[in-house]
């Protein structure tokens, strides 16, 4: 199915296929035949109906549009639903029919369809998201010695490297991915309650039914129905917030890193990608774009589906009505994200020259703190301070490096000598345990 133009730019053509009306409605049939075999194996129901659910089931799709303009005055989706199934085996077992939906309630089919759904999504976005730790650990292996300038606030700082980075962006998405598969795994639950989530239309068979129905989908079986407990997919919802701000936070640094004036990376080009209307000389950082697009539409969504949460007693009136569509959206978008992500990562383009030509620009005033800790121990800390300030005030007016105007300073020279100053701006000479801290965050991810 291809992508709705609306939402080209929220989601990957896969997971709109996941999210489709034929894959949705094939998924609540799914619940259906798979409740129907369940229901025969325990004999609650004739094998000869099960068997006639399922046939009437795949003998043709039923049509979305209209089943959207229905659900729009059931409020519910399942109840046209089961009612066009009824209808279809009716017609080939009038006596079958009866035991079509069988001790169900609506939100049993929709919840289940989605979980099903999710299901399907969650493989999607995982093999993207595995590209993407690839790719960003033979980065920061390629550029652990890399120097580049460390920005805070957008300012120049003390030099790190490009690996320390890159090392950076795997470790937060490897953590954030974490919290998703394990909010995944616990989301993939059956949802089977029956009117009040008592299953009291079953007897005493309900448990032993739902395990069986668990089983048919490749689900778990919860400690009792959900109707109106949310928190499982809240924190699924959850999880895709801080895993796409993660992802959202790297997509930052490459559109910064890869503007004209700085230069030190770009995203991979191609044809179509990346051009302007009106500039031919563009290559705009699309992959980057979409992903902080993601990220500035998740956290919206997130808070939606938390105020969602506040469902009334054992079924909610409104809340469980804004859900499907805002975890749709969460997942498709965080999908979007890392998949954008894994491709910027796995053809970026690093420019080790600019990041030290950049370097270079700052005339050495990024090292002033260097000189402040090598003066500290004679002078005192704040004096040494005062000192490197207005030494770097008048590098910078004068447009002269640090370490000439620290040459001329007595206050220095009688403290640290010409080599020693000179030393002072090598970047190699000023990055701590940027390696270490490197491997440890690669370690991290094993």
């Amino acid at each position: 199915m291809p992508v709705r133009l609306i939402e080209s730019l929220t989601t990957t053509e896969p997971l709109a296929n996941v999210f489709s009306d034929e894959s949705l409605i094939e998924a609540m049939l799914g619940f259906e035949c798979a409740l129907a075999r369940a229901q025969a194996r325990l004999g609650v129901i004739p094998q000869a109906a099960a068997e006639a659910i399922e046939a009437a089931a795949g003998s043709g799709a039923i049509p979305g549009a209209e089943l959207a303009r229905e659900t729009l005055r059931a409020g519910t989706p399942a109840i046209p639903l089961v009612k066009a199934l009824i209808e279809r085996v009716a017609a080939r077992d009038a006596g079958a029919a009866r035991f079509v939906h069988w001790g169900a309630t609506s939100q049993d089919v929709a919840d289940t369809a989605l979980v099903l759904l999710l299901k399907r999504a969650r493989a999607l976005v995982a093999t993207d998201h595995s590209r993407l730790q690839a790719a960003l650990r033979e980065l920061s292996e390629r550029h652990r010695d890399t120097v580049m300038l460390g920005r805070t606030l957008l300012q120049p700082a003390p030099p790190v490297t490009f690996g320390l980075k890159a090392a950076g962006w795997l470790a937060a998405t490897h953590r954030g991915w974490n919290r998703v598969e394990a909010a995944f795994t616990e989301a993939l639950t059956v949802q089977f309650g029956g009117a009040s989530g008592t299953l009291a239309a079953l007897g005493d068979r309900g448990i032993q039914v739902g395990h069986a129905l668990a089983e048919e989908l490749g689900l778990t079986w919860p400690e009792a129905p959900w109707h109106a407990q949310r928190d499982r997919l809240g924190a699924l919802v959850a999880a895709c917030g801080v895993y796409t701000g993660s992802l959202g936070k790297m997509a930052r640094d490459v559109v910064l890193l890869m503007q004209s004036e700085v230069g030190e990376a770009a995203e991979p080009g191609g044809a179509g990608r990346g051009g302007s209307s009106t500039m031919p000389h563009k290559r705009n950082p699309i992959g980057c774009t979409l992903t902080l697009a993601a990220a500035h539409r998740v956290p919206g969504l997130v808070g939606t589906y938390l105020s969602a949460m506040v469902q009334e007693h054992e079924r909610g009136a409104g809340g469980w009505q804004a859900e499907w569509a805002t975890i749709a959206d969460v997942v498709q978008a965080t999908g979007l994200a890392v998949a954008s992500m894994a491709e910027v990562a796995g053809g970026v383009v690093v420019d080790a020259g600019r990041m030290r030509a950049n370097i270079e620009a700052t005339g050495g005033v990024i090292f002033a703190e260097r000189v402040v800790m090598a003066l500290a121990p004679t002078l005192g800390r704040d004096a040494a301070h005062r000192l490197l300030e207005e030494a770097s005030r008048r590098s910078i007016a004068q447009r002269r490096r640090l370490v000439e105007i620290l040459g001329e300073m007595p206050e220095v020279s009688r403290h640290l000598s010409a080599d020693t100053l000179r030393d002072l701006d090598s970047p190699e000479g000023y990055l701590g345990v940027a390696e270490a801290f490197r491997r440890c965050l690669i370690s991290s991810t094993e």
